[in-house]
């Protein structure tokens, strides 16, 4: 059920010229936001930055019919609403200068309380975009990281779906309202994410359309919600590097995977390095180094994943004794090498190739295990 508060600031963000900023404001010599639509002209007028036009538009405020029609709407979807006000709503979020006032929620609201890394890039990623964001993804999951992104095309996609596969938890931003799903082709997937324990979540009214001039703005609740953002393709000026800059500005880690110097779509990625506004990633160990998260406790005498099944057909003879070798617990780089009769040098080589198949996972000390697939 949406609460009071959540309905008040619902009508206080309806009201015209109002805006965010002067909201918070005013909610601030009140005991409830609904308090502001009868308070005495006077109150409203002593209150720093009301003038008498927005004093008048408050307190004259009779959209009610209108704030109840939206949340309806939303109920017809299955979604709530939750605002700044209320106790579910994340402790991250509200952290950031311009936090979302209301929350228009489809999915586990605890979700957005998780703890996890944003992994966004281009729509358009190449190959070994692809790859990247499908590795950095799983090994997300497998560290008890959530996935934050913002559904679009491309490394969105690729992240959210990874994550579901994976036995992970993601939550998804729209630049839309809460009933329109954009694009239309990731329907499908957005019903998996909240049927895995994730979330839809959007700070647009009902029935907003995904306007080009929202989906900026959505980014920064993607960065907000985060420990850190993951930049794994990007130009120049995709929308990205617009997270990359929000995320700066946000306090949050910005990590940035490298791409080969003729890549158009990963130009925006080494720019980035360049000016050193992100951290060069080349595994999951790079982050690990920047964020503290509380670790998942395994339970006692629980198996390594190397008791799982991996199919090795499609891999050449070498990679499969590799992979049969983790199986069976051998797990460190040097004891690989020795066990295979092979060079460290060559070993590396082959076991960066399993790493970008997604079939297995680094940690420190160059310790490798099967991936959780």
């Amino acid at each position: 059920m949406v609460t009071r508060e959540t309905r008040s600031m619902l009508a206080l963000s309806l009201v015209p010229k109002l805006g965010q900023q002067r909201i918070r404001n005013l909610i601030q010599h009140v005991n409830h936001p609904e308090e502001l639509f009868s308070k005495p002209l006077d109150e409203l007028l002593s209150i720093d930055g009301i003038g008498q036009t927005t004093a008048d538009s408050i307190l004259q405020f009779n959209s009610w019919d209108l704030v109840d029609k939206l949340i309806h709407r939303a109920e017809q979807v299955g979604s709530t609403a939750i605002s700044l006000l209320d106790d579910e709503y994340p402790n991250r979020l509200k952290q950031i200068y311009d936090s979302p006032l209301v929350l228009w929620i489809k999915g586990d609201v605890e979700s957005l309380e998780t703890q996890g890394i944003a992994i966004v890039g281009t729509r358009n990623p190449t190959p070994y975009g692809q790859k990247m964001a499908t590795l950095f993804t799983r090994n997300a999951v497998q560290k008890g990281l959530s996935v934050f992104s913002g559904l679009a095309y491309g490394v969105d996609t690729i992240a959210h779906r990874v994550c579901v596969e994976s036995g992970g938890k993601t939550v998804a931003v729209l630049g839309s309202g809460i009933d329109w799903i954009y694009p239309a082709a990731n329907k499908k997937l957005a019903d998996k994410i909240v049927e895995s324990g994730g979330a839809i979540i959007t700070e647009f009214v009902p029935g907003t359309k995904p306007d080009a001039g929202n989906f900026p703005t959505r980014n920064r609740i993607v960065s907000g919600l985060s420990l850190g953002v993951l930049v794994v393709e990007t130009s120049e000026k995709g929308g990205s590097r617009i997270t990359a800059n929000i995320a700066l500005d946000q306090g949050r880690e910005v990590f940035v995977v490298p791409h080969p110097i003729d890549n158009p779509h990963g130009t925006g990625c080494n720019e980035l390095i360049k000016k050193g506004y992100g951290k060069l990633v080349q595994d999951f160990e790079d982050i690990e180094e920047e964020i503290q998260w509380e670790r998942p406790v395994l339970q006692e005498n629980q198996p390594e994943k190397n008791s799982a099944e991996v199919d090795v057909s499609g891999l050449s003879e070498p990679l499969q004794e590799i992979v049969l070798c983790i199986q069976r617990g051998v797990n460190q780089i040097d004891e690989l090498a020795e066990k295979l009769e092979m060079s460290t040098q060559d070993m590396l080589v082959r076991l960066l190739e399993l790493e970008f198949r997604g079939v297995i996972v680094q940690r420190a000390g160059k310790q490798f295990y099967l991936a959780r697939i």
